[in-house]
């Protein structure tokens, strides 16, 4: 059975912020080009066969659920410096739109079932924009 995750992404204002985030931490730790994007976190999922099968790690923006990546894996490591073990949860860098969904503040990351998760926006889907722009695009032909 899926499985996915939810975690806030604290600090970042929209999926173009959290895009240039991402990239810039990337830069950063001097990832290759093609590797998965890495997320740190104190807690190793105990439930991680069923997230690694097509399950995805959902970010919450601003008190809302906007996106989703799909998980690649986890990997865990010892901080020497703070004496304490953390895990990395390896996730594709391709970031998925997703219908809004609001979602209270928690800390960590939490298991999210499948039935519970937004349905991903599809290329053209306007369900996230005000009604009067929705509309002037359609008229423009741009949607």
């Amino acid at each position: 059975m899926v499985l996915h995750l939810i975690k806030l992404a604290v600090g970042v204002d929209d999926l173009a912020h959290m895009k240039k985030v991402q990239a810039a931490r990337r830069k950063q730790r001097r990832q290759a080009p093609r590797s998965p994007h890495w997320v740190y976190t104190r807690n190793t999922p105990r439930r991680s066969e069923e997230l690694l099968d097509g399950g995805s790690l959902y970010w919450v923006v601003r008190g809302v659920i906007r996106c989703r990546q799909e998980l690649v894996g986890f990997d865990e490591d010892f901080d020497r410096e703070e004496a304490r073990k953390y895990c990395r949860i390896k996730v594709k860098r391709t970031l998925i739109r997703t219908a809004p969904q609001a979602c209270r503040a928690f800390q960590g990351w939490r298991y999210l079932e499948p039935d519970r998760a937004p349905p991903d926006i599809s290329h053209g889907d306007t369900s996230d924009m005000p009604a009067e722009m929705a509309a002037e695009l359609k008229r423009l032909g741009l949607l």
